[in-house]
């Protein structure tokens, strides 16, 4: 049964998931890299980005690859596919990944703007969905057909399908680091009572993982 996932999703010791005033020179907003010191040495970071396999292994390794394991479509908000509010009025840009994204299948892009499919390098193509987060999702079952579906974020997009009660499981890396302010994961929600509870939690030298699951209706 496919189910809806989302991997590896960084946040700071205060809760947030991207520092503020993202823009194309700093697309986690000022500071947002430094969450990410746990997964960019590993193995699979280094293999899905630059194709070899110098990087570190052990726990964060581990969850980093989990994290791609039977994904057969992905959804991402529309700041994780670029900085351009409103219309796309630069249709030469086509994501921050360069010609072969990480991702390798459909990918479900929220936006409020219609635009046409990208066919990327590697297996990855690109779909605008301006029907909201259930079309999305919709849409990303399907083409996942036995697989899950990996919603990347941001935090924002997260938030919504948690709501919602959409997410089966949340796999969280908390990075031992401050940003202050910024785009919040979880302030505002009862994961409680939208009947999640913690199923594993396990600590690197770099961050402490924590996966929740929805165990309840």
């Amino acid at each position: 049964m496919t189910r809806v996932r989302v991997e590896g999703f960084t946040v700071s010791l205060d809760g947030y998931g991207a520092g503020p005033d993202q823009d194309i020179d700093n697309p986690l907003g000022i500071g947002g890299t430094e969450l990410h010191q746990w997964l960019v040495p590993t193995r699979t970071f280094q293999r899905a980005l630059f194709g070899n396999d110098e990087g570190t292994t052990g726990v964060d390794d581990d969850f980093a690859a989990r994290g791609f394991h039977n994904v057969g479509a992905w959804i991402l908000g529309r700041n994780m596919f670029g900085p351009i509010r409103g219309e796309w009025a630069d249709t030469d840009w086509k994501g921050w990944w360069g010609d072969n994204p990480p991702y390798h299948v459909p990918v479900f892009v929220l936006t409020h703007y219609p635009r046409p499919p990208i066919e990327m390098e590697g297996g990855t193509t690109f779909h605008f969905i301006t029907g909201g987060i259930r079309e999305a999702l919709d849409r990303a079952r399907k083409a996942a057909g036995e697989k899950d579906v990996r919603i990347g974020g941001g935090a924002e997009t997260i938030r919504q399908y948690l709501r919602e009660g959409l997410i089966d499981e949340l796999h969280m890396a908390i990075s031992p680091v401050l940003l202050g302010r910024g785009e919040s994961l979880l302030e505002g929600l009862d994961l409680r009572a939208l009947g999640y509870e913690c199923v594993e939690f396990v600590a690197s030298q770099k961050a402490t993982h924590v996966v929740l699951r929805r165990t309840a209706g």
